[in-house]
């Protein structure tokens, strides 16, 4: 891939350094749709997995790779033949692929984590890299713990990879420690002392620790990086990565600064934004920038003052741009098919004829029981038509009686094998009785980490959406689910955590009968 000097590409690893952010991990079809929404918002590079961290990123690697059109598709390996054989295996099927290679370069990496000589790492750095470039002919190279590096050593081990094939070298910032002027000092540093540096692109990836990793990053495109890597949302281990939509929109608002540009269709920021909101289980603070609920929300009288004015008096982005509309009140329970589809597709969503109809089905009869129906509604009924874990269990029927005492619940749930199941409950409200009885009728039992609920419009008729984290068996589980109804939405996002469950052992037990049936 090419990018001309005045182009940034935009390099987004939601799938792999995003999903190992605590609560985060994605199944397959979830890893999917989201890498067909980074195609559609036009990133250059998806990097799509680790595969070498377990047989159910391998092939969530090569699903992207075979189905994700558009993109370069990539995956990490560390610096060892086996790891970057794997990756290779994975990237396959990919019309255009990409393989990163990494490997520790800080003294207290190499002391502490691999307890290595300067002299081991460049000649690993050496061999990952030509091994990478004999299966593939876009290597990129990523010196970890970049910013904590003896500048000296750090120049030699750059050099050392450009020498060995790799087209794109990564200056990590994977600690989030360093700071602006410091960042751009390293590297100024490196442009003048390593030789090649000028026919290799040069590469950003900040973590947010210290809540510098989006100014880190535009630093660097100052310096003369050319790719920058980051998340929807800024997701990521810690405190996260650098936010895409907040590096983007820097990068188009200030524009004659920076004199860059990317391929972003930055219309399509707030609806990949939502999607990896809801797939993940992380909420949006409200005060986020740019695609937060409160970035084009104005309260104070003087501002308001001078928004009727001009929206430029206290606004630097139009929301319009980011895909976010301006429309309160949308639909009634009066509105055709047509005005549906129309306001599905200007939130940014497309649908098939087939979810089209499922869709259209369920807000006609949110509107039965809404006096209005606003955005939210109408994004909460498409995020919940695509997503869901699906699974075994179906709830059919719900009761629950309340009580100063308590209360009481009783659930009839469907099995896909056909079975019906009928359970009762006590607890101490309606929510903890209707979580007792699916634990009694599916036979699963968890620990509850985490219960939220949040409004997604406005009204009292509101829809709620609720959120469920549990654990089981030593890992997390999350479920979501939103209904007018809080007990109901509660219920079924209680529900979709048992079907995650229940999926992840049939996983499992469907890989041990492989395995078993492999020959010797």
């Amino acid at each position: 891939m090419t990018a001309s000097p005045d182009r940034v590409l935009i390099f987004d690893t939601t799938l792999r350094d995003g999903e190992q952010s605590p609560g985060c991990s994605m199944t397959r079809p979830e890893k999917l749709r989201v890498a067909r929404a980074l195609a559609e918002l036009g990133v250059d590079v998806i990097e799509a997995g680790f595969p070498a961290a377990s047989r159910g990123d391998f092939e969530s690697v090569q699903a992207v790779a075979r189905e994700v059109q558009g993109p370069v598709v990539c995956a990490l390996a560390r610096c060892n033949a086996e790891d970057i054989e794997l990756a290779a295996r994975a990237l396959a099927p990919a019309a255009q692929a990409r393989l990163h290679v990494f490997l520790a370069t800080s003294a207290i990496h190499r002391q502490y984590k691999l307890n290595m000589a300067q002299e081991e790492i460049l000649r690993l750095a050496a061999e990952g890299v030509a091994r990478a470039r004999e299966l593939s002919a876009d290597v990129e190279f990523s010196p970890e713990d970049a910013s904590r590096t003896e500048l000296e050593f750090l120049a030699q081990v750059v050099e050392t990879a450009i020498a060995a094939g790799a087209s794109t070298i990564n200056i990590p910032d994977t600690v989030g420690y360093t700071v602006p002027d410091e960042f751009a000092e390293l590297f100024r540093y490196l442009r003048k002392n390593v030789r090649g540096i000028e026919n290799v692109r040069l590469s950003v990836h900040c973590h947010d620790d210290l809540g510098m990793a989006v100014a880190n990053s535009l630093t660097a495109v100052v310096a003369g990086a050319r790719q920058i890597e980051c998340t929807i949302n800024g997701i990521g281990e810690r405190a996260g990565n650098c936010s895409l939509e907040e590096v983007v929109m820097a990068l188009r608002t200030r524009a004659a600064f920076f004199n860059v540009s990317t391929g972003i269709n930055t219309h399509r920021l707030y609806p990949t934004s939502r999607l990896v909101s809801s797939i993940t289980g992380q909420p949006i603070p409200r005060n986020k920038a740019v695609v937060g609920e409160n970035a084009f929300a104005h309260e104070s009288g003087i501002h308001q003052h001078g928004m009727l004015k001009h929206h430029s008096t206290y606004e630097i982005l139009r929301p319009e741009d980011v895909g976010l509309s301006r429309s309160h009140l949308v639909l009634g329970k009066h509105s055709g098919r047509h005005a549906f589809r129309e306001r599905v597709s200007t939130l940014g969503f497309e649908l098939d004829e087939a979810e089209f109809n499922r869709v259209f089905e369920e807000f006609k009869a949110l509107a039965d029981k809404k006096k209005e129906l606003f955005d939210g509604d109408i994004e909460a009924l498409v995020l919940r038509a695509e997503g869901g874990a699906g699974g075994p269990w179906q709830l059919e029927e719900l009761c629950t009686e309340a009580r100063n005492a308590g209360a009481r619940a009783t659930v009839r749930l469907r099995h896909a094998d056909g079975r019906a199941v009928e359970s009762a409950a006590a607890g101490d409200g309606p929510v903890d009785a209707a979580f007792k009885a699916i634990e009694s009728a599916t036979g699963v039992a968890v620990v509850l980490r985490k219960f939220e609920v949040q409004a997604v419009s406005e009204g009292e008729d509101a829809q709620g959406e609720a959120r469920v984290y549990v654990e089981y068996n030593r890992r997390t589980y999350r479920g979501a689910s939103v209904s007018t109804n809080i007990v109901e939405s509660a219920t079924r996002a209680f529900l979709e955590v048992i079907n995650r469950i229940e999926l992840a052992a049939a996983g499992a037990r469907s890989r041990e009968e492989r395995l078993s049936a492999a020959p010797a």
